[in-house]
């Protein structure tokens, strides 16, 4: 088992490069599967999640190329429509070869999706679009079986605006028959990412980003080499870390729109930041007051996949900072191992009362989901002492070399097998 080992009390300076958006490649990656020609994603990072989407894919009858960091896969071979057990379990994202796969072979069979442990976090809205273009689904032995004659286009209008299902819909839909509108759909920047991919295979999707979303089906989709948008989950990852170390960093690959919540959460705590372009510097003295309160809404708001990260800022500010965690039900699993370190945390439902204490002390403490991890990590890079954070197969899953990465802004933290 991999283990962090962190001295924590050292300032970060420098640059850092984030990673292509893990929330971006593995529905590109599933895209994949809705052409016969070769499609190259650059800049896949090399993290757990991404890992398991090329085995999914190779699983159907994909053929995968590493080359330099850029990932190539052909599904001109693609025969199957089932989607492995021992992938699915792994890999929330898995649901999103859903719409591909449906769109290749008419039919897919897959068994509930896995991931991290953060809530019930239920697909129904995926079926229900799905159900829209004219799918019949079958759930039965924790399997889900679709098949349609035909997708064909219709008016879709989401209960709330879901990440995945907004995507699922627009993977099915993107070879439907006629025209598909998708209202209160996601607004994220990976689903804008994703309407830009599609569009550079030849699909005819307009409006991502703005709440409704028009896929006007065609025949076909050729390949496409394309780049993936930045990591701003990641980024803002360093930047909260920064902020409660103190120090400067230059982060670039985010463009400051993509996390403007953050960013102005940041500001109120008494962060310097400047932006311009992709490129954002932050300065911190390390002696930051707290913000009165901090919602997670879908973007733009404060996103949810940050508020573990933040909430670790917060237990080493000065004053009481209250979190309110509106998309998932069991995100503060992370609250008990902070307490570990010293924090003052109580956490009641989805609200959790941070109040900030002078100093964090070096711990033993275990990760137990992806986001919840990485706020363990910017713990006790601003503790006192030394700390081990055991676990990191949660935290591989969405950061690649982010001991390397950290190591290069001054910490010290090393990685080791135990």
């Amino acid at each position: 088992m991999d283990t962090y080992i962190v001295e924590g009390g050292e300032k970060l300076y420098g640059k850092v490069k984030v990673q292509s958006a893990k929330n971006t490649v593995l529905p590109l990656l599933a895209g994949a599967v809705l052409t016969d020609e070769q499609v190259k994603i650059r800049g896949v990072p090399t993290i757990n999640d991404a890992e398991n989407m090329l085995r999914i894919l190779n699983e159907v009858g994909c053929k995968i190329k590493r080359q330099d960091g850029n990932v190539i896969i052909d599904s001109s071979g693609a025969v199957s429509h089932e989607i492995p057990q021992r992938l699915t379990k792994e890999l929330r994202s898995s649901v999103f070869m859903l719409g591909s796969v449906l769109t290749r072979f008419c039919r897919a069979k897959i068994s509930y999706p896995g991931g991290c442990d953060i809530g019930l976090r239920p697909i129904d809205l995926h079926l229900s679009g799905l159900k829209r273009l004219g799918v019949e689904i079958v759930e039965e032995g924790g399997y889900i079986e679709c098949r349609a004659d035909k997708l064909v286009g219709a008016e879709i209008l989401l209960d709330f605006p879901s990440v995945g299902a907004t995507e699922n819909i627009i993977l099915a839909a993107v070879k439907a028959e006629g025209i598909t509108v998708i209202r209160n759909a996601a607004k994220e920047p990976e689903i804008v990412d994703l309407q830009n991919f599609l569009n550079a295979m030849g699909a005819k999707v307009r409006g991502a980003g703005g709440g409704t979303v028009v896929i006007e089906g065609v025949k076909r989709l050729h390949g496409v080499d394309y780049t993936p948008i930045g990591d701003r989950i990641e980024g803002g990852t360093f930047l909260i870390a920064c902020a409660v170390c103190g120090g400067e960093i230059e982060l670039c690959g985010v463009p400051a729109e993509n996390i403007s919540a953050l960013l102005h959460k940041l500001r109120e705590n008494g962060c310097k930041i400047h932006t311009k372009n992709d490129k954002i510097v932050l300065r911190s003295d390390g002696k930051l007051k707290s913000v009165d309160l901090v919602e997670t809404m879908p973007f733009p708001g404060f996103p949810t996949d940050l508020q573990a990260q933040y909430a670790a800022l917060c237990c080493k500010v000065k004053g009481t900072t209250i979190i309110v965690e509106n998309l998932f039900e069991t995100r503060y699993k992370y609250a008990g191992e902070l307490k570990r370190m010293g924090a003052d945390i109580t956490v009641r439902g989805r609200t959790a009362v941070i109040r900030g204490v002078e100093r964090l002390h070096g711990a033993r403490v275990t990760a137990s989901d992806l986001r919840g991890g990485a706020s363990l990590v910017v713990a006790a890079l601003a503790a006192e002492g030394r700390s081990e954070i055991l676990n990191l197969s949660h935290i591989d899953r969405g950061y690649a070399d982010f001991e390397r990465k950290l190591k290069k802004l001054g910490a010290k933290i090393r990685r080791v097998r135990i």
